[in-house]
């Protein structure tokens, strides 16, 4: 796969984020002293790239043996913790010029809040052993009392000049034909600054070797938000069964996770003519909060496509 491929492997390498690679470069310049670290922003803005590289500038060629990464996403629960997470980071062997060990929580925000207080007694017990580098799309979803533990770091959505930049540089490597630059700012359109979508799609696009407007608009057709707006407009066309069934795929078949669900329901939702767009805002608010809370996530979801069921677009 070209993401993992072409996955930086240096602070310097990472698409744009200036000012975060500003300020880690000034902490890891005295990596004994490193806090907890706390990565938000969108997908594919490099944000688990930056953990990894910290975890082998830091740990150098040990940092395998050092690091436990998690995607919290898939193992939410407060067992996790205890069982995974608590049995690495009160280990205090380590070989010389290794600092501490290294715990890396990917999608974090999906853990649960009982999992997440957990977490937080176990920050502050093995602090002298471990660090935690926390990933998530939203900090909303971390308790405050972790966030207050943790230097945090704030990516942005990465730029249509970024990711063309970036996609061009991987072009030249794999020898790909194409027209013009026109064509990376379709992908940028399609991926909206996602740069691992954006690198996916980019692949798929070019798998004859060339890479043309046609090939991508033809895989950009079944990109994550398109997905999501077919479920939405199913959904908001009364086909509940039909919605639910597509969205169950989605996020079972394809991991797509549920908070990056609900981010695009809205961007569709919010471009629809509904009766009562007011109402179809509400509706996905409550369960974006629900899913901060904890709750069970495909049941959440199953229930606000049964809410958005109930309203109409214009003209039906």
């Amino acid at each position: 796969m070209w993401v993992e491929k072409y996955r930086p492997q240096k602070l310097e390498e990472v698409a744009n984020q200036k000012a975060i690679k500003s300020r880690l470069s000034s902490l890891l310049a005295r990596k004994e002293e490193l806090p907890h670290l706390l990565f938000a922003g969108p997908p594919g803005s490099g944000k688990t790239t930056t953990a990894l590289i910290v975890a082998k500038q830091v740990l150098g060629e040990h940092w395998a043996d050092y690091t436990l990464m998690l995607n919290a996403s898939d193992e939410r629960g407060i067992d996790t913790v205890r069982e995974k997470v608590k049995v690495f980071a009160r280990f205090v062997d380590r070989r010389e010029g290794v600092p501490f060990r290294l715990v890396v929580l990917d999608e974090s925000d999906e853990m649960t809040r009982d999992s997440q207080n957990a977490l937080r007694r176990i920050m502050e017990e093995y602090s002298k052993y471990t660090r935690f580098v926390l990933v998530c799309n939203y900090s909303s979803g971390i308790i405050e009392a972790i966030q207050s533990r943790c230097a945090i770091f704030r990516f942005q959505r990465l730029d249509e000049e970024s990711v063309v930049e970036h996609l061009k540089a991987i072009a030249k490597k794999e020898s790909l034909a194409y027209a013009d630059d026109s064509v990376f700012a379709s992908v940028f359109e399609a991926t909206q600054g996602d740069l691992r979508q954006a690198i996916n799609l980019l692949q798929a696009a070019s798998s004859s070797g060339e890479l043309t407007q046609d090939s991508v608009k033809t895989v950009s057709g079944s990109s994550v938000r398109s997905r999501v707006g077919e479920i939405i407009t199913l959904a908001m066309g009364g086909n509940f069964e039909g919605a639910r069934t597509k969205m169950v795929e989605l996020t079972r078949v394809y991991g797509i996770p549920e908070r990056d669900f609900l981010r695009f329901a809205n961007e569709v939702v919010t471009s629809m003519e509904v009766d009562d767009l007011a109402k179809a805002v509400e509706i996905l608010a409550e369960y974006d909060f629900r899913l901060v809370q904890g709750s069970q996530p495909e049941l959440q979801l199953t229930a606000m496509l049964a809410q958005l069921s109930k309203l109409k677009k214009k003209g039906d």
